[in-house]
């Protein structure tokens, strides 16, 4: 039922915006009944259907080579959907300011036309201008008529004339100003081609603002993840371990789009940092060894010193957890399930995803960390950063993480912080400090914005060096 009730407010809200996005881009924008008009409303119906397609059909056992037929068109169209909606929410904001500049402009021209300064009342005909300070000059004089008393400018002879043939003359009347506009009258609305101008260089720019955004970050997804260094140390490390390099790689997610060539970007950058140990911590597939097993091969190429490990991460347990855990192993990785190995002056702990709890394989840190010598330095791999209050009480040193993607796609990173004690880097718990890596691929859109993909060389300090 809380299921269903989400899905239709999701639902819901997908189809407003893409209502709002259709109005702005298309609506606003072409004639009604052209072909650009015809052509954009067929994709506001496609485009959110290939993107539910693309989230549903892994989930429901599509045939895989349907999923990556939906994956990149679906996935992509989410990313762009995002930044274009951001964009014309700014644009919003400049519609107005455009208007009244374009208004103003035709007003200006209009004046200078008609010889009449814009911003100006018109003068009236034949009334003269009052000068404050000047007297004004005495233009009539009396003149005698018919009747005592009455007066008449000196110029009207005609109708001197008239008065004394008997006819009297119509009085004349000066022609009455036109009164100025009131202030208070509402704005005119503005003219359609002008609105129309608007709406398509605000449209314009916020396509391109939008497409260009999401393309910059399907490039950085694409090329494969950078290499950061950060040294940690530790007070209980031996002299004999400082200096110790793990290569922390976490969230590859191969699947339907990122697929063997992504692994084997991601192999080479870490076997070119020579690191001592590799730590795998979680999220490496979307989807079954059936479909995935070949792309993840190249992870047989691994070179470290002392090995290669691997924890199970949330998605690895919507993929079929077991079966990725024996193929790891057969590539030559180590799984930690709930355990712990001794290495050269430290223990390496390894506990499950929380996601295998609905499974009964969730973390034991009891299992892992239980009986351990607390004298010795301990370095968890829990993909989560949520465990880190277990990893604390169980006297860590230091928890290797990712899960959170550092956000991938901004503002994506104001929502993993309401979720996650830290969204990226190293921060300190206690006596136990945690590291989260933004991961080396991506979920969902092959697009990272402001939280590019890494793979992070973790150098082991000894505090008695």
């Amino acid at each position: 039922m809380v299921f269903a009730l989400v899905a239709l407010v999701v639902l819901a809200l997908l189809g407003a915006v893409h209502r709002y996005v259709w109005r702005r881009f298309v609506g606003d924008t072409t004639a009604p009944g052209s072909r650009l008009r015809r052509a954009g409303t067929v994709a506001a119906f496609v485009l959110p259907l290939l993107s539910v397609g693309a989230m549903t059909s892994g989930r429901v056992g599509a045939p895989f080579w349907l999923q990556q037929v939906l994956a990149w068109p679906g996935f992509l169209w989410l990313a762009c959907l995002l930044y274009l909606t951001l964009a014309l929410l700014v644009g919003e904001v400049v519609r107005p300011v455009l208007l009244r500049i374009l208004a103003r402009r035709d007003a200006a021209r209009a004046g200078a036309e008609s010889g009449t300064p814009a911003g100006t009342p018109a003068e009236t005909s034949g009334t003269p201008t009052e000068v404050p300070g000047e007297s004004r000059p005495r233009t009539e004089e009396l003149v005698t008529s018919g009747s005592a008393g009455v007066s008449a400018p000196s110029d009207a002879v005609t109708r001197t004339a008239s008065h004394a043939s008997g006819s009297e003359a119509e009085p004349e009347t000066e022609p009455m100003a036109e009164p100025a506009a009131s202030t208070s009258a509402p704005a005119p609305t503005p003219h359609p081609s002008r609105r129309l101008f608007v709406s398509r260089v605000v449209g314009g720019a916020a396509a391109a603002a939008g497409l260009a955004t999401v393309g910059y970050g399907a490039y950085g997804v694409l090329r494969g993840p950078s290499v950061r260094r950060i040294t940690v140390p530790l007070a209980k490390l031996p002299r004999a371990a400082h200096g110790f390099r793990i290569a922390v790689v976490s969230d590859i997610h191969i699947g339907p789009i990122l697929g063997r060539a992504h692994t084997r970007r991601i192999v080479d950058t870490i076997n070119a940092t020579s690191p001592d140990l590799v730590a795998v911590v979680g999220d490496l597939v979307d989807g079954s060894v059936a479909d995935l097993g070949s792309a993840a091969e190249p992870l047989a190429a691994l070179r470290a010193r002392h090995g290669s490990y691997f924890v199970t991460g949330n998605h690895e347990y919507f993929s079929g957890a077991e079966q990725w855990v024996d193929h790891v192993r057969e590539l030559g990785l180590v799984p930690l399930e709930n355990a712990r190995v001794e290495i050269a002056g430290f223990d390496l702990a390894g506990v499950n995803d929380i996601a295998g709890e609905t499974e009964g394989q969730g973390p034991d840190f009891g299992s892992a960390l239980g009986d351990r010598d607390r004298g010795r330095a301990a370095v968890l791999m829990a993909h989560q950063p949520v465990v880190i209050h277990d990893a604390v009480e169980h006297g860590v040193d230091l928890q290797l993480s990712g899960h959170t993607h550092g956000g991938q796609l901004w503002p994506g990173n104001l929502l993993a912080e309401l979720a996650n004690p830290t969204v990226a880097g190293l921060e300190r718990y206690g006596d136990t400090q945690l590291f989260v890596s933004r991961g080396a691929g991506a979920w969902g859109p092959p697009v990272r914005v402001g939280a590019p993909s890494d793979i992070t060389v973790v150098e082991l300090a000894s505090r008695q060096a």
